[in-house]
């Protein structure tokens, strides 16, 4: 509708105004809720042509657009704006329209550039978190989304499994593991452990031990036992300790955390873990079957938290494997006077030209960090995917910075298709405890998160009652799909740039904007489809108020997904479906649908009921959400 009128006035334009309009000025918003209409039309740019009042303006234009279009009945205007009235059989047209269209809002499949979406991205020394299912459902969220405005997406995921963090797991479970009878440490096999959350104990126990020896070395230095240490370390130690003189107690803090860091770096369990990832570089075997064998563990068990959380991705790349490519492209930027090398032997990018900082690329011992085989996986998916029109990886709003220098390091290298990566930034999930730690095992694990709300999706089903007749195998469907239905929604329904507090509890309530709240609405929808027949064509002339509404939302989908598209949100589905869903109820309520003397009124009632639960099964789609057929 806003195309057409926006045509006629362009087309027009001499005729009404006696000048060339440019199509900027035409500009058109949501009617308010006060004014009776449709569709608004903002008369202000217009005075200035038709010099006139903004009122005689508006019924100008009002007038001639109601003659060049039979399906506007009347108009008004308030305050300089024209409030277009549309009839009701163009809101019964289109109601057919999207009735007799399956796919209705979804572009034609891979109609449009091929898009990467990388998420998850987990390291193998720890299961997922709450962190993790955001991630998770936002990346798979938004490559679904971008499927349906006609996109060919790749889901991707670098699974980080090299790295100091990496040798630390695993030094910790070859020096902190029990040994049973049978002369074994331990393993998910002998323990019943899943294997992401053996490694991850592991890793937090190495914290432990790895404080407790700083904390060590730093009660030597106090007693004045500085003869194990260098000259270097001394003096900083001595320097830093006489800084804390008239110091108040946050500044006192602040240098105290340097000294634990600087006993940190001498610590021996530091050292041996920086040894091992030298060993592992440089393929020991040994150093090599342990990678392997702890990191099989992990992706056994990550599999099993994928198939909970109902994500999935067509790529996996490894770090192991794009360090190697990362570690070439450096050598070639040195070449290219790209990188430079200092004294020590470490390699860096100077990107203060650029407003940012230093960056180092290569560790002084040869070792790689996480920019060397973030640039080696960009180049490697390009290599394997030539046709990729965009790269989106979704992190953590904590890397901002990161992906600037990402970015910027692969345009200085050449790449011009760098100018097509971006970073979908997040904000963190916030706990009523604070923030989580991996390090300290304060995490909330995915998979226990998740068995919760399934759980009590479960009671809260339960103690309502309508599971008569279902097996034992519907039922726990039923309470799967409730559960993670509604994490889902919870965690979506945030503008991902947004911090959030997570609320399980809130997260499965059927009401309010909530994950059950919209499912339960198509329930009860499907009941009423049951209980009504079958249905016949479109033959009602005429529209109640609230049955306009539900059709206009309807109306919006297609500019909805192409909205949600184009921010990278899925919070622009969760708003739209959840006011569709709370207008669809208001007419539920009101207008009388299965009771309806009138067949052609009755008909037209169940045919807008079952578009409506068409839309919900295709948006809460596009959120990974399944919505049920009875609840």
């Amino acid at each position: 509708m806003e195309s057409q009128i926006k045509q006629i006035l362009e087309e027009n334009s001499e005729l009404l105004f006696g000048t060339t309009i440019d199509s900027k000025i035409i500009q058109f918003q949501k009617t308010r809720k006060d004014v009776e209409g449709d569709l608004t039309l903002v008369i202000f740019p217009f005075v200035k042509a038709l010099r006139c009042s903004p009122e005689e303006a508006g019924n100008k234009i009002g007038t001639f657009i109601q003659e060049k279009m039979s399906y506007i009945s009347h108009y008004n205007v308030v305050s300089g704006f024209l409030n277009f009235i549309i009839s009701s059989d163009y809101w019964l047209s289109e109601l057919d329209k999207i009735d007799k269209n399956p796919s209705y809002g979804f572009e034609t499949p891979n109609s449009k550039p091929t898009i990467m979406v990388e998420y998850s991205s987990p390291n193998t020394n720890k299961p997922l978190h709450l962190g993790h299912l955001r991630n998770n459902f936002l990346g798979y969220s938004v490559a679904e989304i971008l499927k349906a405005n006609g996109h060919k997406v790749i889901k991707s995921q670098i699974i980080n499994d090299r790295g100091i963090h990496i040798c630390k797991s695993m030094l910790a479970w070859e020096k902190f593991s029990p040994i049973n009878e049978k002369g074994e440490r331990e393993t998910p096999i002998n323990t019943g452990l899943k294997g992401d959350k053996l490694v991850g104990k592991y890793y937090v126990e190495f914290d432990k031990q790895f404080n407790a020896e700083a904390n060590s070395i730093i009660e030597q230095w106090n007693k004045g036992d500085v003869d194990d240490f260098s000259d270097k370390t001394v003096a900083e130690y001595i320097r830093l300790t006489e800084s804390k003189v008239g110091k108040d107690e946050k500044a006192t803090k602040g240098i105290d955390d340097k000294i634990k860091d600087l006993a940190k770096n001498e610590t021996s369990l530091l050292r041996e873990a920086k040894d091992m990832l030298v060993k592992w570089e440089a393929r020991d075997p040994q150093t090599y079957l342990l990678w392997t064998t702890m990191n099989s563990w992990v992706y056994e068990g990550f599999s099993s938290t994928y198939k909970s959380m109902g994500v999935d991705f067509d790529k996996l790349y490894y770090e192991s494997d794009t360090f190697v490519l990362g570690k070439d492209i450096v050598f070639e930027g040195i070449e290219k006077g790209v990188f430079f090398k200092k004294e020590d032997g470490s390699v860096w990018i100077d990107l203060t030209a650029d407003g940012l900082d230093e960056k180092i690329l290569l560790r002084s011992d040869g070792t790689t960090v996480y920019m060397t085989q973030d640039v080696g996986t960009a180049v490697d998916r390009y290599n394997d995917f030539p046709d990729l029109s965009g790269m989106i990886y979704t992190v953590g709003n904590e890397q901002d910075y990161h992906f600037k220098v990402l970015f910027l390091i692969l345009k200085k290298l050449g790449y011009s298709w760098a100018e097509n990566c971006s970073h979908l930034s997040y904000g963190m999930v916030d706990l009523p405890s604070g923030k989580m730690k991996s390090r300290e095992g304060t995490v909330v694990d995915a998979d226990d998160l998740m068995a919760e709300v399934v759980q009590s999706a479960k009671e809260m089903t339960q103690e309502r009652g309508y599971l008569e007749g279902m097996t034992e195998e519907d039922k726990n469907d039923l309470f799967q799909l409730i559960g993670m239905g509604g994490l889902k929604y919870y965690l979506l329904k945030v503008d991902p740039k947004k911090r959030m507090m997570f609320d399980p509890a809130e997260s499965i309530e059927l009401n309010g904007n909530t994950g059950p709240f919209i499912q339960y609405a198509h329930a009860r929808i499907k009941s009423l489809l049951a209980r009504g027949g079958d249905l016949k064509s479109l033959n009602a002339k005429e529209l109640e108020a609230s049955e306009k509404e539900v059709i206009k939302l309807l109306v919006e989908y297609p500019s909805i997904i192409q909205e949600a598209g184009k921010e990278l949100s899925p919070a622009v589905i969760c708003n739209y479906i959840f006011e569709l869903v709370k207008t669809y109820n208001q007419f539920y309520q009101n207008i009388p649908i299965l009771i309806e003397e009138v067949e052609e009124l009755k008909n037209m009632r169940l045919v807008l009921s079952k578009n409506i639960a068409k839309v919900i099964v295709s948006s809460m789609s596009l959120l990974g959400v399944r919505v049920p057929e009875r609840m």
